[in-house]
């Protein structure tokens, strides 16, 4: 465990068993930590020649389907290829072990999470390995029944399929946000893992924690954006930082459950 992270650990560990509830936010450190290349980071090779505007919008899938749901399954294997760290297993166990008291949110979209055992996740930004259809469906538009194609399609009307994610100049899921603004609003204490902090309204969800009462913690392996209004920085790589913290989080007058 890195030297940085020790003098803050202690005190941490002590307000996360005092935490009745607990809001933890994560960005692509975490991914990255499972050798998921970020966004910018997968546009290498063939793929570093394109716009990041051009492969992440309608505009852009519009202009050239077959081009960016090519490079959507390049995505799409790279996620496959990986697995949970140690981050994600700790999440999950957490949750597991104390039922309600953690509500995860995520910015990424590799269904890590997921595949560790965390359930439900709130997802921000989509799941990459979802699929839907690019404009509003007709009764014709049957996803089972797409006709094989890059990108897939409606055989009836023509409607294209498109990845499952939130793209450059669209909302975030109402429903979804809704309720990450929740537990940022309800929250006693708010883990901010793996993310620079730039990304909003992502990035609003600590600050909304922070006014509300909350113990703001970033844990990163770099400076972030977040630092400043954080109670506690932690620095270090996430799969070492959360097993260490979640793993001794009992709470304040409470025992194990069996």
């Amino acid at each position: 465990m890195p030297d940085d992270a020790q003098g803050n650990l202690t005190e941490v560990s002590a307000w996360l068993r005092e935490a009745r509830h607990i809001a933890v936010l994560t960005g692509a450190g975490v991914s990255a930590e499972s050798g998921v290349p970020t966004f910018r980071d997968a546009q290498t090779g063939y793929w570093a020649q394109f716009d990041p505007q051009d492969m992440a919008s309608e505009a852009g899938f519009r202009a050239a389907p077959s081009r960016v749901w090519a490079w959507y399954e390049h995505r799409r294997a790279l996620a496959q290829s990986a697995q949970p760290n140690a981050g994600h297993h700790a999440l999950a166990a957490f949750a597991q072990r104390w039922p309600g008291r953690l509500t995860l949110i995520t910015q990424n979209v590799d269904g890590l999470h997921q595949q560790a055992g965390s359930e439900p996740v709130l997802c921000l930004h989509g799941n990459l390995l979802d699929n839907r259809w690019l404009d509003v469906p007709r009764d014709c538009c049957r996803m089972e029944h797409a006709a094989a194609g890059s990108p897939p399609y409606c055989d009836r009307c023509g409607n294209l399929v498109r990845p499952g994610v939130v793209w450059f100049g669209e909302p975030l899921p109402l429903a979804t946000l809704d309720a990450a603004q929740r537990a940022a609003q309800s929250c006693a204490l708010m883990l901010v893992v793996g993310t620079s902090g730039a990304v909003y309204p992502a990035a609003g969800l600590a600050h909304r924690a922070r006014a509300a009462g909350a113990r703001v913690v970033v844990i990163n392996t770099a400076p972030s954006e977040l630092d400043a209004i954080a109670h506690a920085v932690l620095r270090g790589p996430s799969a070492q930082l959360l097993p260490a913290l979640l793993g001794t989080a009992n709470p304040v007058g409470m025992s194990n459950p069996a």
